[in-house]
């Protein structure tokens, strides 16, 4: 259901803190690579800098807001905020979170473990968002366009 909504998209932004960063750059890197849809990830701090304007209605919006992250209330914060500005939001989350339910659009649930372990985790679901997204618009999944291999064989 979320994949058949955001594969129409021709932009979207992921946000996250500290360690959620890295898993926000990696699911806008994987959502380009394979759906080729212009993905951007932003830290959630730093949004409100320049990204916060290309937030308009029905542009999705992927945030990491895990209740183990020190951040977590200026996140649950931002994503009101981005809800306002008319953002097709999707929250990855904790398992039992309400905390978005009529807030999000879409909410993710992954596993709770230590905050040391939430990156392995949270990039899972992320990583099969943009396989079904980009199975549903038509794309090569298996060999992405323009992207160069990195290992080559004699």
């Amino acid at each position: 259901v979320i994949s058949k909504n955001l594969r129409l998209a021709t932009n979207a932004l992921f946000c996250g803190m500290g360690v959620h960063l890295p898993v926000a750059l990696e699911g806008a890197l994987k959502l380009k690579e394979i759906s080729y849809i212009h993905a951007e990830g932003f830290p959630a701090s730093e949004i409100r800098h320049g990204g916060i304007t290309l937030i308009r209605n029905f542009v999705p919006v992927v945030c990491i807001a895990m209740r183990s992250d020190p951040a977590y209330d200026q996140i649950k914060q931002m994503v009101r905020d981005f809800r306002h500005k008319g953002a097709a939001l999707l929250v990855l989350t904790d398992d039992g979170n309400s905390d978005f339910a009529g807030v999000a659009h879409f909410t993710l649930f992954c596993p709770a473990t230590k905050l040391e372990m939430q990156p392995l985790i949270s990039c899972i679901p992320l990583q099969l968002l943009s396989y079904h997204i980009a199975d549903m618009r038509g794309c090569s999944i298996d060999q992405p366009r323009n992207l160069a291999k990195s290992v080559t064989v004699e």
